[in-house]
């Protein structure tokens, strides 16, 4: 009879977890936030970003589906989308709450922004 090999997978725990934390903050989203969105405490978001509890299937898909990407993205079997997402989440933070202002004040503010950027030397690329 045949010997089984032992199955190794692809990608360990520790990194599933890790890229996990590396999703959510390069969307500048809080623990808390997906938190209260996936229904449970921040203390367990926190427990598996850190490895020390193990994702099942369905959590992977609740993540994916609150964090707006694959499933494959958070288990690396692709690569993330680098779309020019901004790094700094307070950036982010704040360019999401300008989306919640009326576009009147959005124009506004997009011109000041605008002259701000005006006085900066051109970038080469």
């Amino acid at each position: 009879m045949r010997r089984r090999g032992r199955f190794i997978a692809p990608v360990d725990d520790k990194t599933i977890a890790k890229r996990l934390g590396e999703i959510r903050r390069r969307q500048g989203k809080t623990q808390i936030e997906i938190a209260e969105k996936l229904g449970i405490t921040q203390s367990l978001v926190s427990e598996y970003e850190r490895g020390r509890l193990r994702l099942h299937a369905g959590l992977v898909a609740a993540f994916a589906k609150t964090l707006r990407v694959s499933a494959d993205e958070i288990l690396g079997l692709i690569k993330p989308k680098e779309d020019g997402l901004l790094k700094d989440r307070r950036l982010v933070r704040r360019f999401q709450r300008i989306e919640d202002l009326g576009k009147r004040d959005q124009l506004a503010l997009f011109r000041t922004i605008d002259a701000f950027l005006s006085k900066l030397p051109e970038r080469r690329t």
